[in-house]
This record gives C-alpha cells, structure tokens and sequence, in this order.
C-alpha cells in the first residue's frame, strides 16, 4: 500500500511539472494565466493519484504494461519542454535553446514538403501571419513530430524485439483494459484486431485531418499566434503527441490480439494431443 501511494504522488507530480513547464519557463505571464495553469496542474495531480492509488482501474490504460505511459509521458514532456525553451529563446536566447532551435529547423524544413503534416501545420496560419510566427510554427512541428517518431519507434523495438508486454509477466486485460468490455459480445480476438487496425488508421491520418479542421474553423478559433505562447505550445504538441499515442495504442492491441491467438492455438494443440492420448489408450 505505501509503495502504491508513494508511485501514485510522484506521478501526480510529474504530471503537474508537465502542465506547469511552459508557464516555469516562459517569461512575463500573466497572473491571471498562472492561477488557472495552477489550478489545472492541481487538478491533474489529484486526478493521476487517485487513479493511480487505486487497486481497481478506472480510465488510464496499459497501467501495469510499463514502460507504455512512461514512454508516452516522456515524449510529451520532451515536446513541451522543448517548445518552450525554443520560445523562450526568441526573447532570452541561450546556447541550449540556440541548440533546439537549429535542430528544430533543420527537421521543420526537410519535412516542409509539399502534403507533409508540417507542411499543413503551417498553412493553416493565417494569412497575414509574421514571418516570426511561420517560422517557429515549421521549427515546432519538426521538432514536435520528431519526437512522436522517436517515440512510436521505441515502442515498436519494445514490442517486436523485447516481446513487450509479455517480458514484465503475466499481462492482464482488464486492469490494463479498463475501457474494453470482454463481454460486450462477438469474438473477443477479432475485436482486439479491428479495434487496432483503427486506432492505427486513425492515428497515420489524424496530422493531415487537424490543420485541415483548423482552417476551416478559423471564424470560429482564435488564430495561431505569438501572441498566446501557451496556447501555441499545447496545440503543436497535441498536433504530434495524439496520432503517436493513438498508433501505439493501436500496436499495444494488435500485440495483445496475437498474444491471445497464441494462447488459444496452444490450448487447442494440447486439447488435441489430450483427446488422441486418450484414444490411444482406450
């Protein structure tokens, strides 16, 4: 119980240092800003504890698979952390967000090409948008999708080479499933597998459907600006962040899919040889 406790307060924490990061690095924010990051922050540390210190699960998946959140949580706090010191620095430059900055465009422009999501991130600005705006919009969704690759990619390596999840023991599917009912009806495999091809769909379309959606609610939204660093932070990070943790998802379900067709391709072979064995002898 106190281990429980003591892992379910620091992934409170952690997830309140995520939300705080921009707000702790940005300069010259607003009080009024700063009383609602903080509430925000707070509420998600008490939501992260009490789903963590529980013994039953309740939303947050693959909560006994590790390292899946963690991987997830480490990109996104890699994005944001990183597209605030690249902000930061167009106003108090310093060699690390120099540094971020260079590797940002130099992945911003050789993904800018025709089609590409980074491409779409930056023509859904507006038109009359600064060069100043464009500029980091391209840096920060190079930068942003880099690290969802990365990410995407380590999981695969954990999957197919580390035999992820089968390599930490015994894999549960209703604490690590909490949103999946087993008995909701039709074969629980065949769902496992349609449910994964669609989160992997959705997740490979979801960077080239957003800047779409966006430009087409620019009546309605605020435009992208420097103006609202922190909004601009949340929404490049979330444009790069969801599809790769929709896909890993996918994949997490695909891999559970095969690990329950195996299961049962052994019980049926050991059915079988039972029964023959059986025959034999009477």
């Amino acid at each position: 119980m106190i281990v429980r406790m003591t892992s379910a307060v620091a992934r409170g924490l952690l997830v309140a240092t995520l939300i705080l990061t921009p707000a702790l690095v940005l300069p010259g924010l607003g009080s009024d800003s700063t009383q609602i990051v903080l509430l925000v922050a707070l509420l998600a540390a008490v939501l992260t504890f009490t789903e963590y210190n529980s013994v039953f699960p309740s939303i947050v998946e693959f909560r006994d698979a590790a390292p899946f959140n963690r991987l997830r949580f480490i990109s996104l706090f890699a994005t944001v952390f990183m597209l605030s010191a690249i902000l930061r620095g167009l106003s108090d430059p310093t060699l690390m967000t120099n540094a971020m900055t260079s590797l940002g465009m130099i992945v911003g422009n050789a993904i800018d090409f025709p089609y590409s999501p980074v491409r779409l991130v930056v023509l859904m600005l507006p038109v009359d948008s600064s060069p100043e705006t464009v500029s980091f919009v391209r840096t920060a969704a190079g930068l942003s999708y880099m690290v969802s690759l990365i990410a995407m990619t380590a999981f695969l390596v954990l999957v197919r080479i580390l035999n992820w999840p089968s390599r930490s023991g015994a894999f549960n599917v209703w604490v690590n499933l909490p949103l999946f009912d087993p008995t909701a009806g039709g074969d629980v495999l065949e769902r496992l597998q349609r449910d994964a091809r669609i989160n992997i769909a959705l997740g490979f379309l979801l960077p080239f459907l957003v800047p779409a959606v966006v430009k087409l609610a620019a009546d309605l939204l605020d435009p992208i600006t420097l103006q609202n660093p922190q909004t601009l932070i949340w929404t490049i990070s979330a444009w790069a962040f969801l599809p790769a943790s929709i896909i890993m998802r996918g994949i997490a379900m695909g891999k559970i899919a095969d690990m329950i067709e195996e299961k049962r391709k052994r019980t049926y072979a050991e059915a079988a040889s039972e029964s023959g064995l059986q025959a034999a002898l009477s």
